[in-house]
């Protein structure tokens, strides 16, 4: 009989590289958020893969990328300890994109402070080429990351490779104990995800001002009477605040009498009653909060 597997696996890879939505296709639901935007994910949020034989546990980081404020930084440090705790770095680079000093720089990154974990390559985003680049960014990635690291094609959207890849990265761990308990998908407490979930509606289809000053804080979860069969609450009250550096990003949240924050609640309502599994009335406000990604204060109450 198989011997049990499990670890601890870090997708990195510069922002927009489709590390989010890969962590979310190999688990099957949605655990990170995902968004044409970079620097969207902003926590570092577990998601779990069970099999029969092994427990693979993804850790969702933010893109490593060059920072500009306080909030860029502790980002940083936040992939930066999550590189040193893992036992396998899968480098992400798209299929559709010429690797460039930006993916070059985050490899000499990951060598620099994790030495001595495993390194895999994955060819992102295989949907959108011609099998011909595909074979050809296999090769540049090779020559990249060094004989002694694998590389994978894959393509999240299709589903296509997926089983190659969970088979390649359960086939790299040691012989372990199942972490979490089989069924759990992720570890990340609900208020994180909900806040996430409505960072999410209001980053879609936003200009490009918008990601990096946007914060959702949950003030509120308040369960309503037990329903009849006493299985849980009728329906939860959700109380948040989004907060923006400036009044003119304000009004791009609002939008025009309210519509724009309106479509919000009604996207992010659907995602949080499928993660609590109850009717939600979402009451969302939008605050400003001058320059919030360079006050340590400001930062420290919106948990970064």
């Amino acid at each position: 009989m198989t011997e049990f597997r499990s670890g601890f696996i870090c997708f990195v890879g510069r922002p927009n590289t489709g590390k989010s939505t890969l962590t979310n296709a190999l688990v099957g639901e949605k655990i990170a958020i995902t968004s044409n935007r970079p620097q969207t994910t902003r926590h570092t949020i577990r998601g779990i893969v069970n099999r029969d034989d092994a427990q693979l546990i993804l850790v969702d980081t933010p893109g490593l990328h060059r920072p500009r404020t306080l909030l860029g930084q502790r980002l940083n440090d936040l992939v930066r300890d999550t590189y040193a705790e893992v036992d396998l770095v899968g480098v992400c680079v798209p299929a559709d994109e010429a690797i460039g000093p930006g993916d070059r720089w985050i490899v000499s990154q990951v060598r620099q402070m994790a030495p001595n974990t495993t390194v895999v390559g994955i060819v992102t985003k295989i949907d959108r080429v011609t099998s011909d680049k595909v074979a050809a960014q296999l090769v540049a990635l090779a020559e990249l990351l060094g004989p002694t690291s694998e590389v994978v094609p894959v393509s999240a959207k299709s589903g296509k490779q997926l089983d190659v890849l969970t088979d390649v990265l359960v086939g790299l761990m040691e012989p372990g104990p199942a972490f979490y308990p089989e069924g759990e998908l992720t570890d990340e407490p609900e208020e994180v995800l909900m806040a996430e979930f409505i960072r999410e509606a209001a980053l879609e289809g936003v200009r490009d001002e918008l990601p990096h000053s946007l914060a959702v804080v949950i003030e509120e979860i308040i369960p309503r009477d037990e329903n009849a069969d006493g299985d849980g609450p009728s329906m939860v009250d959700v109380h948040a605040i989004l907060y923006v550096e400036r009044d003119s990003q304000k009004g791009i949240v609002i939008g025009h009498r309210g519509s724009r924050l309106k479509e919000v609640g009604t996207v992010a309502r659907g995602q949080i009653e499928k993660l609590l599994g109850t009717k939600v009335y979402l009451d969302l406000h939008v605050k400003v909060a001058k320059d919030w990604q360079r006050d340590p204060k400001q930062l420290g109450r919106m948990g970064f």
